[in-house]
């Protein structure tokens, strides 16, 4: 089932991004000293371009560069050291030419990345958390994408309920895109993530899996699905976090399936391959 709709093209980071066409991969660069996955570059502006490097030639479309972990449990971060951290970063990529995006919650942090050469915001919390947020993005003509997150980093995983999680999910997405065209956002600019692994259960994320297509269609938006090495994963496998590349692949391929327009991860040369393949049979003329 390849994505049935296909939405009007954007151009990020001077690149043009043809939805429906074929999945873009997203590489994480995290500069955090506690990514959940122990991946993080914080302080070392060489081995995060060292990274980005081998991601680019491994065929990444986007690089994302982060300076807040945002794993259940952790605590906010101060903007100014968030900013400290992935400026110099989002510098020392942006000569590599491909697009790169700055995950934040924070305006002050999400202005200078773009300043320094960031062309997409993505925003854990719908851009909910800071009211300067939307503004920005307006006025800059960012691209923004636009995730579910129940509760802050620090508490959604404490014991997350929903009547229906699809259609809750995919309910709170069609708000904050209608009040980000509300605050001046071109349509062709939004993205929506549900949100898998922020304040749901295993089987919320696996519901949510299962029903991409739906969300995608309900939202009317691109759709970005972050899996990568996440607990789920690792509690239908049980595996631990280092042991989760072959759950990652199968959750992407799933993904992708559904109806995913960007997958984000971390192990880029491993999904861009699972990518390919999923796009050269999803995407073939279906029999009439």
């Amino acid at each position: 089932m390849a994505p049935s709709t296909p939405f009007a093209p954007v151009e990020i980071g001077h690149r043009q991004f043809r939805w429906g066409s074929r999945t873009y991969v997203m590489g994480i660069i995290n500069v955090t000293p506690d990514s959940f996955t122990g991946d993080g570059l914080v302080g070392s502006i060489e081995a995060a371009r060292d990274r980005a490097e081998r991601m680019v030639r491994a065929g990444v479309d986007i690089l994302d560069v982060g300076g807040e972990s945002t794993r259940p449990g952790s605590e906010p971060v101060d903007p100014q050291e968030e900013r400290r951290r992935t400026e110099p970063v989002v510098s020392a990529l942006a000569p590599l030419g491909v697009p790169i995006s700055i995950d934040t919650r924070r305006a002050v942090v999400a202005e200078a990345a773009i300043a320094a050469g960031a062309s997409l915001i993505n925003d854990v919390s719908g851009l909910n958390d800071d009211p300067d947020m939307a503004p920005l993005a307006a006025e800059t003509g960012a691209a923004v994408c636009l995730m579910h997150m129940r509760g802050t980093p620090a508490s959604m995983q404490d014991a997350p309920e929903y009547g229906d999680v699809v259609e809750e999910v995919a309910s709170m997405l069609v708000e904050r895109r209608l009040w980000a065209l509300e605050a001046g956002i071109a349509p062709e600019q939004i993205i929506v993530d549900p949100g898998i692994g922020f304040g749901k259960t295993v089987e919320h994320n696996l519901d949510l899996l299962n029903q991409l297509d739906w969300i995608r269609e309900r939202c009317q938006a691109p759709l970005l699905v972050g899996t990568s090495r996440k607990r789920f994963i690792g509690a239908v496998l049980d595996r631990p976090t280092e042991e989760r590349l072959m759950g990652t692949a199968a959750s992407v391929a799933a993904a992708i399936a559904r109806g995913a327009d960007i997958v984000r991860v971390h192990d880029v040369p491993e999904m861009v391959d699972v990518a390919r393949l999923a796009d050269a049979v999803l995407r073939r003329p279906a029999r009439g």
